[in-house]
């Protein structure tokens, strides 16, 4: 009979990666269509997509959420096709979440 042990290595998963998407403020695009494209793309209710516009409006740019980076990514692409093929200047982007 032996007594070694065996040694098993398991290997450990990170979670994936994480990106902010954040919403860039302009001095074009409607307070509408913000509020808009936030609804349609990111899923986000009436007075919390105002609420990100307006915050975006006032301080220069607003984190809309955290996602998954390839989730993020295929967000912020959406949205900044959305304003493109609408004409107004309206970008998103994202950034490493800390």
């Amino acid at each position: 009979m032996s007594t070694e042990l065996e040694t098993k290595t398991v290997a450990k998963t990170e979670p994936p990666k994480k990106q902010k998407v954040i919403l860039l403020n302009d001095d074009y695009t409607p307070r509408e269509f913000v509020v808009e494209v936030l609804q349609a793309v990111f899923r986000i209710g009436g007075q919390t997509a105002f609420r990100i516009m307006h915050t975006a409006h006032t301080q220069g740019a607003c984190v809309v959420a955290v996602y998954p980076a390839n989730v993020a990514e295929t967000k912020c692409n959406e949205a900044n096709d959305l304003s493109k093929h609408a004409g107004h200047p309206l970008q998103f982007t994202t950034e490493p979440e800390d």
